[in-house]
């Protein structure tokens, strides 16, 4: 084989796994969306007696269920904006930090777990937008 045909294969085999990360960021970030718009957020929004249940053995009261919706709400449409979506997904593994300490604590462990299922992606996202994100914070600041 000749040294052309080499490179040839060469870059369009980096051609492709190229393009294949983007494609799976964005996959994920639609996945992950669409969870922690539809299976987290809504069911605390209409304050399905699964969403309740916890809250109150939490004691934290309805207004924090609606506003942990409402964080959540905030994340799945961060996660959709491109220039947003590795500042949303640090947000939310932050979200998750948290509800990890509230499952192990007040709700002794159970599903303790869970949250860390939701933070590799969601890390992968965050690493990948990981330039957009300090864009952001850098006008941030300069603006603040």
């Amino acid at each position: 084989m000749s040294s052309n045909a080499i490179t040839a294969t060469a870059t369009t085999t980096a051609g492709k796994s190229g393009r294949t990360a983007p494609r799976v960021v964005l996959t994920l970030r639609i996945l992950l969306a669409l969870f922690f718009a539809l299976a987290s957020a809504l069911p605390k929004l209409l304050a399905l007696p699964a969403a309740t249940t916890v809250f109150d053995a939490i004691g934290a009261g309805h207004w924090f269920m609606y506003l942990a919706a409402l964080v959540e709400l905030a994340g799945a449409v961060g996660l959709l904006v491109r220039r947003l979506a590795g500042a949303a997904a640090t947000g939310l593994i932050v979200f998750l930090v948290f509800a990890f300490v509230a499952q192990l604590t007040a709700l002794h462990g159970e599903n303790a777990g869970t949250p860390f299922l939701f933070m590799v992606p969601l890390a992968v996202i965050a690493w990948n937008r990981r330039t957009e994100t300090a864009d952001l914070l850098r006008r941030a600041v300069a603006r603040g």
